[in-house]
């Protein structure tokens, strides 16, 4: 993996914070097995650092859950909403799943990396000449609609059962079926170079890391993902997730965040 470091931004530090480090509060935690037969759906805010089984997985060491599931990955790079479902909720990860996404995103311009984001190899750099905020906003509205993606070489798609992420740490590259995508918004909020930040609506299924490529290609100086936050999925908000860690650190703040199947149900 590269030692690429990420993207400078206005936001960076607030509300990408992707600087936020992986911190295992086991040590500290207290542990409150009370709590295995919670039905419901817990609004995480995810750290950058860890990937959405590692959520599962000291949620569950913490709480004792015997049923677990999430309804969505997030990349360990990305921060910001993943819905944990619980007991009888798994049942609804499906219905979920479907709901529009919402992301915050830095796109570094002038470099394009292996995986599409920051934590791969780069594999091409180039200048950035005659980008204009007016060009930006053209090439990010091109996007908009319904399309078929590529999704990244590196991704959890599978091909006869295995990861492609796998496959290609092996060297055996091979390019996934293209998914069925909507992109329903895709603005602009700052650029200052190298760096792009936009705001995206999307349906299940989108790789922002591809649209990321994407857009670095169409503006002809490539491009790959530095930072990146989920802030809404369907009727669920980042501002009503508790973040991982604090929960650890408190585990008797989990019932305050619980939402209900009923509740949801009647969304």
């Amino acid at each position: 993996m590269s030692d690429l470091e990420p993207a400078s931004s206005p936001l960076s530090s607030s509300i990408l914070n992707t600087k936020t480090p992986w911190v295992h509060t086991s040590v500290h935690a207290k542990r409150a097995r009370i709590t295995t037969n919670i039905d419901g759906i817990l609004p995480i805010d995810k750290p950058c650092g860890c990937s959405s089984y590692d959520v599962i997985r000291r949620l569950k060491y913490t709480f004792g859950f015997r049923k677990i599931g999430h309804a969505g990955t997030l990349d360990p790079l990305a921060t910001g909403l993943l819905l944990i479902v619980l007991g009888k909720a798994t049942k609804a990860s499906q219905a979920l799943m479907c709901g529009t996404k919402t992301y915050e995103g830095v796109i570094q311009l002038g470099v394009e990396t292996t995986t599409y984001d920051r934590e791969g190899e780069v594999t091409q750099t180039r200048l950035i000449e005659g980008i204009t905020e007016e060009s930006i906003r053209t090439v990010l509205q091109s996007f908009l609609g319904d399309q078929y993606q590529q999704p990244p070489i590196f991704s959890a798609k599978k091909i006869n059962g295995i990861p492609l992420y796998k496959l290609a740490r092996k060297g055996q590259v091979q390019k996934p079926t293209p998914t069925f995508i909507t992109i329903s918004q895709c603005d602009l909020l700052s650029y200052a170079a190298p760096n792009l930040h936009l705001h995206v609506c999307c349906s299940k299924g989108t790789y922002i890391r591809s649209l990321a490529h994407d857009i670095g290609a169409k503006l002809n100086c490539g491009g790959h993902l530095a930072q990146l936050r989920r802030t809404n999925s369907g009727d669920f908000s980042v501002n009503q997730a508790i973040p991982l860690d604090v929960l650890l650190q408190e585990p008797t703040l989990l019932k305050q965040y619980i939402v209900s199947a009923e509740e949801f149900n009647g969304k």
